[in-house]
Order: C-alpha cells, then structure tokens, then sequence
C-alpha cells in the first residue's frame, strides 16, 4: 500500500513483521481479534495513518501474505535466515527497507516498525510516534503508557533454593505515595519510528535522542501467550470502534446459518416426532431486499431438517443443509461462484459457526450468540436471532434503498 509523497513531505515506511512460525501462540499472526487477523489489524491502523506513506507486511508465510495484500499492504518475502526463533525485528524492518527501495525505487525518510501483537494500536499512536520524529526532531519514538505500579525482582539468597524479593524501581522500606513518585512509563511494544539512515547506522530502534508517546494504557496488550487472545477477543467488543458494521461497498455475497441465527434457537416437536420453528417475517423482507439489490444469499446449516430447504424454498434463496463441514462447503460455493471469501457477511450463533468465521472477511454474531462466536465476531446484531437479525444485517448493507 503506497501513498504519494510530494518534496516537502517525507517518504514514512511502516513496516510489520509477521512471521509464520510462533510457538507461544501457533497462527498467531493470523488469529482473528474482533473478527479481523492480528496482521489484518496491523495493515488497517496504518491506511488510516495520515503521515505513512506506504506500508509493506514482512513474511515468510503464504497465508500471511495472502491476508496481508487483502488488507492494502504491500508484502516482502522475508528470507529463512531471518526468519527462525531467534531473527531479531531489526533485522527484518532492514531487510523490508532495503525491498521496497529496489521495488518501488524510493529511499524511506523514516521507517516504523509496527507489531501486529499489539491488537489495539491506532492510526493515532502510528502517526504520534511519526510526527515525534518528522515534525518533532527525534531521531527515534515509540509508545509508551502511564504506569504506577511497585515492580519486584526475585533474587537468590545463600540458603539452598531460597529466593529474596527485591524492589526494582521503590526501597522496600519506603513506600511513597503514587502521586509523590517520578511517574514510570511502560513500553507498549506497539508502535516504533526511527530516522532512516540513523537506523541503518545503528541497527536498533533506540539511536539518538528518544521521545516518548503516551497511549491510552487500556489499550495495551501485547499477545504473547494463548490467554493473551483470549483477553483480547473479549476486549475487543469494548475498544474497537463503533462504527464495524459493513456497507454494500464491503460485501459481495451473505451467507446465513439458519437455527438460532434465522430462528430463536427453539425447535416444537408434535407426538409424531414432526419439528417446527419460528422465523421473523422482518427477515424475510431483508432478504428479499438483498436479492433485489443483487447480492448473493445462501443458507448454509448443518440441519438435514426438511423446514430448512422448505424455508429456503419460499426466501427463493439457494441452500446447503445437512453438512458437517461449513468451512469447506462454503470455500467450494466460493469458488465456484468467484466470490472472493474476504468479501462474504456471514452471519451465525454458534460454535459450528467459527470455521466459517475464520474464512470470510465479514464474520457476524447475532445477539444472543454463544459468547466464544461472540468474541471472534466483526461486528454483532442488536437483535438477536429469529428476531429480525436478518432484517437489520439487510439494514447495514442497503441502508435507505431496504425500504423502497
């Protein structure tokens, strides 16, 4: 992702580093917070950056790279020797630089390295530490956040297998008050700017003079372990902004599960064994709406119920039921009708459903969804299933033109 630079403008490269190999967390990189790849999030807080210029993904991994150019970012292969357990990001932001000169011929003013571990970086922090050195005169920026807490160090004593508890940055004997303590700044490990040149120098982020840029300390999680995304997802649904509902202009096919997604999750069951569920008549009006706008719909259930197909039947939507696998089924539909999966809204309830989330670029729980679909959701429903969740999905995408 490239953006035109003028003279007077300096050329600021952001780079991400994404490796495919993590042990902590396996797929990390490509783990979905709010809905969207940790990677994918990188790339979309830099396109909203003001003062970056251009944004390349540094990978070894096709996935990754895949995602990565989706999102709007350029992407460099990064070669196996900096990419084990032990490459350093330095030397992977190096190599990023030195591939996009030789691509695009253009020499970075000044090179960011932002990390796609930290899911909750905004455009605000890229451009603050940016401008720290492009308008501000520091050779090097980085996050940082407030931090008042009483840091301890365990040390050995003489006794066999004894440790002491040491104070780091207080006198165990001294225990001053927050507000009469030199005010300690955590390193978030989001956001890096560095002057071009002195960073080829050098070879680290830290050169020269370091300034220091405040973020909202709610917002810093750096996901290193499983229960890190576990956080994270459930954070998610309380920092990510508010606007996350898609536009037509998202959006190139939906996809609907069908028990408690098009139905309240409830199923009537007379003395012959014959089922029956409720539907709302609101859902049917959007989707009827969707179709008339041109938008591919297809219910996608695991339920080999005959309501299912007959429902389909009146909607005049096509329908795949009784299937194990909803992932694989709806990859084959994707490709068979050359729908770009990163372009499909589907909407769904349940943990059967995280397969398909995982695939599409617009994964959607309805209200009432069990909390872990919640969690992976892009965007969630105000109603909940069978409730007219459709209806308001229709809503999002057609806006003014549903009710004509």
């Amino acid at each position: 992702m490239s953006r035109p630079s003028t003279p007077d403008k300096p050329t600021v490269l952001a780079v991400i580093p994404a490796r495919g190999g993590s042990k902590g967390v396996p797929g990390k990189n490509l783990a979905a917070v709010g809905g969207v790849p940790l990677v994918a999030r990188a790339v979309l807080a830099c396109a909203g950056a003001r003062r970056v210029t251009a944004t390349v993904v540094s990978t070894d991994d096709p996935s990754i790279a895949e995602v990565a150019r989706s999102a709007g970012a350029d992407v460099v292969l990064r070669p196996a020797a900096i990419a084990g357990d032990t490459a350093t990001s330095e030397a992977a932001v190096l190599h990023a630089m030195d591939a996009h000169e030789a691509m695009t011929g253009r020499r970075a003013d000044v090179v960011l390295l932002v990390q796609c571990t930290s899911p909750f970086i905004t455009s605000e922090d890229i451009d603050g530490v940016t401008a720290a050195v492009t308008e501000d005169g520091a050779d090097t920026a980085h996050t940082v956040a407030p931090f008042h807490g009483f840091i301890w160090r365990e040390t050995a004593r003489a006794e066999a297998s004894a440790t002491d508890g040491v104070g780091v940055n207080h006198d165990k004997a001294t225990r001053p008050r927050r507000q009469d303590r030199p005010q300690d700044l955590l390193e978030t490990g989001a956001a890096y700017a560095m002057r071009a040149d002195g960073f080829r120098a050098a070879g680290h982020r830290f050169f020269g003079r370091t300034a220091l840029v405040r973020t909202d300390p709610a917002r810093v999680l750096e996901i290193d372990e499983p229960a890190d995304l576990e956080r994270a997802r459930a954070l998610a649904p309380l920092l990510d902004p508010a606007a996350t509902t898609p536009t037509a202009d998202d959006v190139d096919a939906v996809v609907l599960d069908f028990d408690g997604t098009q139905t309240d999750d409830r199923v009537l069951i007379d003395a012959d064994g014959h089922e029956a569920v409720t539907v709302h008549r609101g859902d049917g009006l959007g989707i009827a709406a969707l179709r008339r706008a041109g938008l591919p719909v297809l219910i996608l259930s695991t339920e080999t119920n005959p309501v299912v197909a007959a429902r389909a039947r009146k909607l005049k939507v096509p329908v795949l039921h009784g299937i194990d696998r909803k992932d694989l089924a709806l990859k084959q539909w994707c490709e068979e009708n050359g729908i770009a999966p990163e372009r499909v809204l589907y909407a769904g309830n349940d943990v059967n459903d995280l397969g398909c989330f995982a695939l599409v670029g617009w994964p959607v729980a309805v209200a009432g969804a069990h909390d872990v679909v919640r969690a992976a959701a892009r965007a969630v429903t105000t109603t909940a299933g069978g409730h007219g969740a459709i209806r308001e999905i229709a809503g999002w995408l057609l806006g003014p033109a549903l009710t004509r």
